[in-house]
C-alpha cells in the first residue's frame, strides 16, 4: 500500500500536530507532464508528528458530505486526498473540473488536480487539508462557510461570470481552445486566423455601432417604431415636472427607467399615480451613471408577463417568462424571515451554475410592499403568495421559467425580423405579453427594450421548464466542430533555430501566402521575420496564436519548459521527438487521431499515423530533418 511507503517523509508545511503535509506547488495553464489540462500538481506525504485515522475513517465522514465516494475504492490515503480536492473543487456548483491523478514515490506521492483559477484550486486544497486533519483530531470543521468563501472566490474571478462560465465550458467540451486574454480583458476562441474574441455574449464581429444603439433607449425605441413594431407609447423627461406632464399625457399606469441603463436598474414599472411616479423618477435617475446626462424614460405600462425573447446569428432560440421574487406564507414567519429562508435553498446559491440568484432586500422592495399595506416585518397566511417586487429582475432574485416550446410563430418571426436589423451574434428582446402562444398582432403585446450583450443562463438553467442549450448554438455560430476553431500546429521536442527557418521556408515554398508563427527556446518568428522573445515561453505561444493573420504554428517544447510552464496549447497536428526523454513523451499522448508522431531514437525512426506504425533506420549520412520535413506535407 503506498500510504506504508511514505510514512518516513520529512515534514515541511506542516503543523507539529498534522498527519499530513502538503508541499511542492505547481500550477500549470495547460497540459504538462501529469495531466492533459491545466492543473495545480503538487506533492503529498504522511508526516511522522501524528498517526492517521485508518482510511475507512475518513471515508466515512467524507462520505456523508459527498456520498457517491463512500462507495470507492482507495489504494492510499493520497488517492483519498487527491478524489476529496477533485470534488470539493466543483465546489457544489457542478463545474467541470473532474480530472486528477496521483503519482506515488517511494517517501511522498505527486497529486494532479485539474484547475482553472489557481487562487481558488489552492483554497479548496488547502480547505481539504484542513478538513482530513479534523477529522484526524475529531474536531468539527465549518464546511459550508468555508466552502460558501470558496464559492465567493471562484465567482469573482474571470471565469465566475454565468454567462462566460457556460461559453467556456461548453467549449472545451466541444474542443474548441479557449484562453483568457489578461491584458485585454477578453476570451479568445480558436487559434490564428480561426479565433474570435469576445466578453461574455459580445464579440469582435459585433457591430459597436448596432451595440451602442441597443444602450440608447429613446433611439433603439423610435427605430423600432419605425419598422412597425410594436413599443409602448411614450417620452424622454429632463426633468420631474415633465415626467408628470408625459404621466398625465398617455395615462397612468406608466413605466420609469433611465435612457441608459442595465439589468432592470432604476426600472419601476405600473406606477400608478403622481406619488409613485416621484418616487419612479428618483431611482431612475440615481441609476444614470455619473457621466451620463439625466435623461428618463416615462412610457405606457402594459399590463401581462415579462419574456426575454433571445436571438443567435439573427435565428430565435429560446424564450424566457421573468418573474419577480415571491415568498410564500407559512402563517408564523416575517416576510423578511420567509425571504432568509428561501434564500438559503441550494437553488439561490448565486454561483455560474446555480439557476437563481439570492432575493434582495433595498428601498425598491419596501417601497413595493408598502403599496401592498405590507413591510417585512408582516407575517403573512399560510400559503398565501406574496410578489417582492414590480420589475422581474433575476439579478434582484426573480425566477426564470423557460418558454422555449409555447411562442407562437407569428412571434418567432418578429423576433427573427427585429434581429435581422443589427449585426450582433447575440440580442435579447424584453417584451411584455399576457401569452406568448398568442400572436403578438392579436395580443396585447409590446416590446420593452433590446439587449446586445444578454445573459444566457437563464436559458440554459432556467429555475422552472427545460434547458435550452444556448452556449453551443453561439459557438456553432463561429465554429460547426472543434476543429474548426484550430490551425495546424507542429511540436518539437528540440530544435535549432536554422532548423526552424529551414522549416519555414519548406512550408512557404508550398504555401507562399500563409503566416507562419514560430517559436523555439532561442527566438520568435514571423515567417523569416524575427520577433521579441519573451522571458515567459509560454507568452510567446499565447502571443503567436493570438495573431489573426497566423495559418500554422511551430513550436519547440523541450523537458526544463515543460516542467516548468507545461504547454500552453493542447493537441499537435505533427509531434517530432528526437532522442525524447520520458517528460517530452507526453507531446506524443496529447494529439489527435488523424495526428502524425515522428520518433527518433538513435538511428532509429518510428512514424505513428492514422494508427498505422512504420519503423526504419535512418540511412548512413541521412539527416532527420528529411525525415520530417517529409511527413509535413501529410498534415497541411
Amino acid at each position: 500500500m503506498v500510504q506504508d511507503r511514505i510514512t518516513d517523509a520529512v515534514r515541511i508545511n506542516a503543523r507539529k500536530t498534522d498527519a499530513f503535509d502538503v508541499f511542492n506547488f505547481k500550477h500549470y495553464i495547460g497540459p504538462n507532464p501529469y495531466l492533459d489540462t491545466g492543473a495545480l500538481v503538487f506533492d503529498f506525504a504522511l508526516t511522522r508528528s501524528n498517526k492517521p485515522l485508518p482510511i475507512e475513517d475518513y471515508v466515512t465522514i467524507i462520505g456523508d458530505r459527498y456520498p457517491h465516494l463512500e462507495d470507492k475504492t482507495y489504494d492510499s490515503y493520497a488517492h483519498l486526498f487527491a478524489r476529496t480536492v477533485s470534488e470539493v473543487g466543483k465546489l457544489d456548483m457542478g463545474l467541470h473540473l473532474d480530472r486528477w491523478s496521483v503519482k506515488p514515490y517511494e517517501n511522498h506521492a505527486t497529486i494532479s488536480i485539474q484547475s482553472l483559477h489557481e487562487r481558488t484550486t489552492r483554497g479548496v486544497l488547502y480547505f481539504v487539508w484542513d478538513w482530513f486533519e479534523a477529522i484526524t483530531q475529531d474536531k468539527d470543521i465549518a464546511f459550508e462557510e468555508q466552502l460558501s468563501t470558496l464559492q465567493n472566490r471562484f465567482r469573482q474571478s474571470v471565469y465566475g461570470g454565468p454567462t462566460v462560465y457556460a461559453l467556456l465550458r461548453t467549449s472545451q467540451k466541444q474542443g474548441i481552445p479557449t484562453f483568457y486574454l489578461w491584458e485585454e480583458g477578453l476570451m479568445q476562441y480558436g487559434y490564428g486566423k480561426k479565433q474570435v474574441r469576445g466578453v461574455a455574449t459580445t464579440f469582435d464581429c459585433d457591430s459597436h455601432l448596432d451595440s451602442d444603439l441597443t444602450t440608447r433607449k429613446d433611439d433603439c425605441k423610435a427605430f423600432l417604431g419605425t419598422l412597425g413594431f410594436p413599443v409602448p407609447k411614450g417620452d424622454i423627461v429632463l426633468t420631474e415636472r415633465e415626467a408628470f406632464a408625459v404621466a398625465r399625457e398617455i395615462g397612468y399606469p406608466v413605466a420609469v427607467k433611465p435612457v441608459v441603463g442595465h439589468k432592470g436598474i432604476g426600472v419601476t414599472a405600473e406606477v400608478r399615480d403622481a406619488e409613485e411616479l416621484e418616487s419612479a423618477y428618483d431611482r431612475a435617475v440615481q441609476a444614470i451613471p455619473e457621466n451620463e446626462p439625466t435623461r428618463v424614460i416615462v412610457e405606457k405600462s402594459i399590463t401581462g408577463a415579462d419574456f426575454r425573447l433571445l436571438c443567435v446569428n439573427g435565428k430565435f432560440v429560446a424564450a424566457t417568462e421573468r418573474r419577480p421574487a415571491w415568498v410564500v406564507g407559512d402563517g408564523y414567519s416575517t416576510i423578511d424571515e420567509l425571504i432568509r429562508k428561501e434564500n438559503r435553498k441550494s437553488g439561490r446559491l448565486d454561483t455560474p451554475t446555480s439557476p437563481m440568484t439570492k432575493i434582495q432586500c433595498d428601498e425598491a422592495m419596501e417601497q413595493y410592499l408598502e403599496q401592498q399595506r405590507l413591510s417585512l416585518d408582516s407575517v403573512i397566511e399560510k400559503d398565501e403568495k406574496v410578489y417582492l417586487r414590480k420589475v422581474a429582475n433575476l439579478s434582484a432574485g426573480g425566477v426564470s421559467i423557460d418558454a422555449t416550446r409555447t411562442v407562437h410563430p407569428d412571434n418567432i418571426i418578429l423576433a427573427q425580423d427585429i434581429a435581422q436589423h443589427f449585426r450582433l451574434v447575440c440580442l435579447g428582446i424584453d417584451v411584455i405579453a399576457q401569452n406568448l402562444g398568442e400572436s403578438w398582432k392579436s395580443n396585447n403585446f409590446s416590446i420593452l427594450e433590446i439587449n446586445a450583450a444578454p445573459g444566457i443562463l437563464m436559458h440554459l438553467n432556467p429555475a422552472m421548464g427545460e434547458s435550452v442549450d444556448v452556449p453551443s448554438h453561439i459557438l456553432e455560430t463561429f465554429f460547426k466542430s472543434g476543429t474548426d476553431a484550430r490551425i495546424p500546429v507542429i511540436t518539437f521536442n528540440q530544435i535549432s533555430v536554422h532548423e526552424l527557418q529551414e522549416i519555414i521556408d519548406h512550408i512557404l515554398l508550398q504555401h507562399p501566402d500563409w503566416t507562419i508563427g514560430a517559436v523555439c527556446r532561442d527566438a520568435v518568428f514571423v515567417n523569416r521575420s524575427e520577433k521579441i522573445l519573451s522571458k515567459d515561453y509560454n507568452k510567446n505561444v499565447q502571443t503567436l496564436l493570438r495573431n489573426p493573420k497566423l495559418d500554422l504554428l511551430i513550436a519547440e517544447y523541450e523537458e526544463d519548459i515543460l516542467e516548468k510552464e507545461g504547454m500552453f496549447y493542447f493537441g499537435s497536428n505533427m509531434v517530432v521527438l528526437d532522442n525524447p526523454s520520458e517528460t517530452e513523451m507526453m507531446l506524443a499522448r496529447d494529439v489527435f487521431d488523424n495526428s502524425t508522431v515522428v520518433i527518433r531514437n538513435g538511428n532509429n525512426i518510428s512514424i505513428r499515423r492514422q494508427g498505422l506504425i512504420e519503423e526504419y533506420s535512418l540511412g548512413e549520412d541521412e539527416p532527420f530533418t528529411r525525415v520530417y520535413l517529409k511527413e509535413i506535407g501529410t498534415i497541411l
